[in-house]
């Protein structure tokens, strides 16, 4: 490895609670839930009726201010996806886009392609599922119609990693170019497989991140079979609820959240705004159990570890960690068991929250909202709370940690920590700080 340190210069966010990243982390802050009952269809029926929808979104809205990867006097880019475009590419493409290119902008690097090689610049960007919704409907096109009413552009609706192609020609990223898979985990991975390959002197700017759109009848009855839903279908905006005592499953959601990683000399030498530095990343794997965590997430605690230990930090000087706490009766106490294990010393300064009590689960986008939040707390000097925390668990209150409960803390935070967690016992951490 190459002593190249990386820094965040850009981020995009299509979330539950927002549609982009600033009117997400004030969602987040403001302790305001994304969550209602399912629209996309009729769940009646279905013991968990209640998700975590993006609304409102047209993915082919003209931009804000057109973009011009390809230099000023080429074409400009002036959509996420062109109209015509829309139907050859899935919903989770749809949403990748939109984020990958807001924080494209962000970063300010389109005024500085000039001295940006395409070459120099990659993408890894992750889903969990996939193109479930499309795969279902071409199922039934096909079930109904025979081949001939197969789409062409089914196998781009759906292949994994399509988002991250398309974003590489809709920006002209001609660098590594990549989608992890690993369930819950995923854009965990994909950020810290982007820093990696800044590291190695690969590249001097990954874009990186995740996304997923699978609320569909197959996903939810699937999860809810597995009874690792919520039902509280009554009150929807108070049924993901970690570290609760009355907390019974997570809440299925959608969504998409995308950073730029940029290599630092390469970012001070253009001006760039500097959100936080990537500072540690840790990645292993549980062998225990294809749902469930090991015994006091004992990967997990591992994943931690090597994360602070790569950021050459001691424990103490973390303030922050965003849990991957889903709201489910037995994984957020095996985590927080693992939290309070890692941060034993300096354990009465730290926060802990969950900002999937106001989002619920993104699946293979959660890695990346996740790291959103302990980037953003770092920045502002904010730790978002954990709502719908009013009857904390007996066993995750002994630990003596602090959940941050209902309310934002202003709080100066030098260093974060954000866990990703996902089937299969794939575990990934991220540490980031001030630079």
């Amino acid at each position: 490895m190459q002593n190249r340190r990386i820094v965040i210069t850009g981020l995009g966010a299509l979330t539950p609670v927002g549609h982009s990243a600033p009117s997400t982390w004030a969602a987040l802050v403001a302790g305001r839930s994304g969550i209602g009952r399912i629209t996309r269809f009729d769940p009646a029926g279905c013991t968990a009726q209640i998700a975590g929808e993006v609304k409102a979104f047209e993915p082919a809205a003209p931009l804000a201010q057109a973009l011009h990867p390809r230099g000023v006097g080429a074409e400009p880019l002036t959509t996420a996806v062109l109209p015509k475009e829309v139907k050859k590419l899935g919903r989770f493409s749809h949403l990748g886009l939109a984020a990958g290119i807001e924080a494209y902008a962000d970063s300010g690097l389109d005024a500085a392609r000039g001295t940006l090689p395409p070459e120099r610049a990659g993408v890894n960007l992750g889903v969990g599922l996939g193109g479930l919704p499309e795969i279902v409907a071409m199922h039934d096109t096909w079930r109904e119609g025979g081949y001939r009413k197969i789409s062409p552009f089914f196998i781009l609706q759906t292949a994994p990693n399509i988002l991250a192609g398309q974003l590489a020609i809709a920006l002209d990223l001609r660098g590594p170019n990549m989608s992890v898979a690993s369930a819950c985990a995923t854009s965990g991975h994909a950020l810290g497989e982007a820093a990696r390959a800044i590291q190695r002197g690969e590249a001097d700017v990954m874009i990186a991140g995740g996304a997923e759109a699978v609320i569909t009848p197959l996903a939810v009855g699937a999860f809810a079979q597995m009874k690792a839903l919520s039902t509280r279908n009554d009150a929807p905006e108070k049924a993901s609820r970690p570290y609760d005592a009355d907390r019974n499953g997570f809440v299925l959601s959608e969504g998409a959240v995308v950073f730029v990683l940029e290599e630092l000399e390469h970012a001070k030498k253009r001006g760039a705004r500097i959100y936080a530095e990537l500072l540690g990343y840790g990645a292993t794997a549980d062998a225990h159990h294809l749902s469930s965590l090991a015994p006091e997430a004992e990967g997990s605690r591992r994943a931690m570890q090597i994360a602070v230990d790569d950021a050459r930090l001691a424990p103490e000087q973390v303030g922050y960690v965003s849990a991957h706490a889903t709201s489910t009766p037995a994984g957020d106490g095996e985590e927080a068991t693992a939290i309070a294990r890692v941060f034993a010393a300096g354990r009465e300064k730290l926060h802990v929250s969950a900002v999937k009590s106001m989002t619920g689960h993104l699946l293979g986008a959660a890695g990346a909202l996740g790291a959103l939040a302990a980037v953003l707390a770092v920045h502002h000097g904010v730790v978002p709370p954990t709502i719908n925390l009013e009857n904390p668990d007996p066993a995750c209150a002994a630990l003596g940690l602090n959940f941050t409960a209902n309310t934002a803390i202003e709080k100066r935070i030098d260093y974060a920590l954000a866990n990703s967690f996902g089937f299969g016992g794939t575990n990934a951490s991220l540490v980031v700080g001030r630079v």
